[in-house]
């Protein structure tokens, strides 16, 4: 898969920051001496855990090198390393494991929570966020569409979705033998937008880069035409000429 496109997922900036920013709040701990932003991305999330842990040593982590060197520009002050989540370990002392929309995309990620609990100290925190939304119509188009067309045989398109989010009862099940503390609950955002081109535009920032990563160009914006037709009759203007997308998220906070 190509790498991702820092500009892109920006252009939401303000939406895409909500949910961290409602996961900070949520967090135990009212002092930190290491806190590691994993999958920081373009570092919006890294910059409220530095405005709320000022005296922390903060870092971030990702494995796309345009969404560090986005990271980097922003917050020169703090480190930011590229890595493989699925292998990566955290340090010694780390206080705080803080995971912003990341672990939908990390294959068999329950085990890898599981594990990185696991190698945090007594009173260490893992926060994380994912979207819960594969069951909604922009995601089931997605799959829809790239069921049909001329792109129908690509292997690639074929095994671009993103996998259901095992139920809160599982990650309940796994977690708690490993923690002091464990909070689960689910947030839905109706994030306002422009239009249903906007939706599209949201989305080829996250759950559509897979399908296009597996098209050549032409052929990637004859799928973006297609999925855009079928968004514009799932998801109807309002009576301002907005329109609405709900946006379901699973949150985890777990005390070590």
């Amino acid at each position: 898969m190509s790498d991702w496109s820092a500009a892109q997922y920006l252009k939401f900036e303000d939406e895409r920051t909500r949910p961290p920013r409602d996961l900070i709040a949520q967090i135990p701990l009212a002092r930190a001496a290491r806190v590691i932003d994993v999958g920081c991305g373009p570092g919006n999330s890294t910059e409220l855990l530095l405005a709320r842990y000022p005296d922390a040593e903060v870092t971030g982590l990702d494995s796309s090198p345009d969404m560090l060197t986005q990271a980097r520009a922003r917050l020169p002050q703090c480190a930011f390393i590229e890595a493989d989540l699925s292998s990566w370990a955290p340090p010694q002392g780390t206080d705080l494991l803080f995971a912003n929309a990341v672990f939908q995309w990390v294959p068999d990620h329950p085990a890898v929570l599981r594990r990185l609990i696991q190698a945090l100290p007594a009173g260490g925190v893992l926060a994380v966020q994912m979207p819960d939304n594969t069951g909604e119509p922009a995601l089931a188009l997605m799959r829809e569409v790239a069921s049909r067309g001329p792109w129908a045989k690509s292997a690639g398109v074929n095994h671009a979705a993103r996998d259901e989010l095992p139920p809160p009862t599982a990650y309940y099940d796994l977690l708690k033998p490993v923690a002091a503390q464990l909070d689960i609950w689910h947030t839905v955002y109706n994030h306002v937008m422009a239009g249903p081109e906007a939706i599209v535009e949201w989305f080829k920032g996250s759950a559509l880069r897979p399908f296009l990563s597996a098209l050549d160009p032409a052929m990637g914006k004859e799928f973006l035409a297609t999925y855009l037709g079928e968004i514009k009759q799932h998801y109807r203007p309002r009576h301002d000429g907005k329109v609405l997308l709900p946006f379901p998220r699973l949150f985890l906070v777990a005390v070590r």
